[in-house]
């Protein structure tokens, strides 16, 4: 979608958190999730550093970390891989992504911003938040 120069977008954002153990409360940010309704963008960026994550938890299930972020991904995507969670508008799939889960994969809190970039943000809030 074709923004004019200079436009302002509403977005919201969550960060997604490795929780490897919930008992020890302790968690890795993994990803990002950015839905901007206005651009009719909804994607994920993730980054996982597993050293770190062996390091709360050397038992933590690196591929079931991974593949949990590919559905993150997919939902994002309407990929029909995702099942029944990626059906449903942007909106319906960010409100699916954004609810509190008892996984190893969790979302934070919801946080927002304007931008005149979507894409730009995500890599932006990816790197300040995650990498």
């Amino acid at each position: 979608m074709s923004m004019p120069a200079g436009a302002r977008l509403s977005y919201q954002y969550v960060v997604l958190r490795c929780v490897p153990r919930a008992d020890r409360e302790e968690f890795l940010n993994v990803g990002v999730v950015l839905f901007c309704e206005e651009a009719g963008f909804l994607q994920a960026a993730c980054h996982v550093d597993e050293q770190r994550l062996l390091a709360l938890d050397p038992r933590v299930d690196l591929a079931q970390v991974r593949s949990g972020l590919e559905f993150v991904t997919d939902v994002c995507a309407g990929d029909e891989r995702a099942g029944p969670a990626g059906l449903g508008s942007r909106g319906t799939r960010f409100g699916f992504l954004k609810a509190p889960r008892s996984t190893v994969l969790r979302p934070g809190p919801v946080h927002g911003g304007v931008t005149g970039d979507p894409a730009r943000q995500l890599d932006r809030l990816l790197d300040q938040l995650v990498s």
